[in-house]
């Protein structure tokens, strides 16, 4: 009789590790197809289009202000610096 409780115990184990094996597979499976990848590569390039627009949008708003500027500076007669150029200084001290 001991065998026979041996063998129910050893049985059960194989069965509980089969049934473990497969939901593993499963799983396994069910994973690979799943599109967490592809739902990568979407976020992904949702931010780079994002962040080119928000590039242009800040070099627009630059080149408007720039633009008001240049056209202020005209009206009180001051001479307006090109878009880019250094403004230089008029006074001594080491930089």
């Amino acid at each position: 009789m001991p065998i026979h409780g041996l063998l129910a115990k050893a049985g059960s184990t194989v069965v509980t590790g089969l049934v473990g094996a497969a939901a593993y597979d499963v799983v396994r499976n069910v994973a690979r197809r799943a599109p967490l990848r592809e739902g990568a590569v979407v976020a992904t390039a949702w931010g780079i289009r994002g962040t080119r627009k928000a590039e242009e949008v800040a070099e627009s708003v630059r080149l408007s202000t720039a633009d008001i500027v240049a056209e202020a500076k005209e009206r009180v007669g001051e001479e307006a610096t090109p878009p880019g150029t250094a403004v230089a200084h008029d006074h001594d001290h080491d930089h």
